[in-house]
């Protein structure tokens, strides 16, 4: 009989999977939230905004686009109100502006995949008394 899944990586399975569906060929990021009964309220990827098509040469330069990016966990966050999420899981660390929105929804647990040097998450989280984990597959 195989181990099951903990919740931690449970949610970062669905993370992973919502991943795949980001439009971004330089960078995918999946989220998923679940509630304080740990069910599935939503999962989440970064790209553009919903109804936009991107135009010719949109994607080939990074630099350019990326202002257009919307993060994977604000994404997420539009999909349920403040206070009914527990846990985050991303395949990357929140950035610093995804991880103060987190906070802002009173998300008590953070789980991510790789680390984002550029973020102040881990300061924040522990202001905040948020659990933030890293989960290494």
């Amino acid at each position: 009989m195989s181990e099951r899944l903990s919740i931690p990586r449970y949610a970062m399975a669905l993370a992973e999977v919502a991943s795949l569906r980001s439009e971004d060929p330089f960078r995918k990021v999946g989220a998923a939230a679940l509630d304080f009964d740990n069910r599935v309220i939503a999962t989440a990827y970064n790209g553009l905004a919903p109804g936009f098509d991107a135009p010719e040469g949109f994607w080939d330069d990074r630099d350019k686009r990326q202002k257009f990016m919307l993060h994977a966990e604000i994404n997420l966050c539009s999909l349920f109100k403040r206070g009914e999420a527990k846990i985050v899981a991303t395949t990357t660390m929140p950035c610093t502006a995804c991880m103060q929105t987190l906070c802002a929804y009173g998300i008590r647990e953070i789980y991510y995949r790789e680390i984002y040097q550029a973020s102040h998450a881990p300061e924040i989280a522990e202001t905040y008394g948020i659990k933030l984990e890293q989960i290494i597959a």
